[in-house]
């Protein structure tokens, strides 16, 4: 059982490690995901399943009685996955985001819009129009004499 595990989380490890170094950034999401799997999975594996009570001492017992299964690597699985999610659901936004901008999910397409061209507009030109508010209005009026 133990060289199963092994080979599936060697699989999953190289799946994401190919997907990772890929153009998409729709690809890199999903070996980010399958990256978290794997990790979660060998906690698990390195831990080792055991067949015994859970770790809950008994009210009138002063510690616990052997068999008991290890919660330590339970909690780190536990952690693992919701740091796990909380990260794929701002990449998943990030990325939409981007694509929004870029109009790819292409990493080199990206890239290209790191640097600003000398025929693109300054981001002063981006302000908008100016303020017409009563300041302006004052230096239109004409003085009277």
């Amino acid at each position: 059982m133990a060289v199963v595990s092994a080979v599936v989380i060697g699989v999953l490890y190289g799946v994401a490690l190919y997907l990772l170094l890929r153009r998409s950034l729709a690809k890199v999401i999903l070996g980010l995901a399958i990256m978290t799997n794997a990790t979660n999975l060998l906690i698990f594996t390195v831990a080792g399943p055991v067949r015994a009570r859970p770790a809950i001492v008994a009210p009138d017992a002063a510690q616990l009685t052997p068999p008991f299964a290890d919660p330590v690597p339970q909690a780190f699985i536990l952690t693992a996955i919701v740091i796990g999610f909380g990260v794929l659901a701002f990449a998943l936004v990030l990325a939409y985001r981007a694509f929004q901008v870029v109009g790819s999910d292409d990493l080199d397409d990206m890239r290209s819009t790191d640097t600003l061209s000398s025929d693109s507009p300054t981001p002063s030109e981006h302000a908008g129009p100016p303020d017409r508010g009563r300041a302006s209005q004052v230096e239109q009026e004409p003085a009277v004499t």
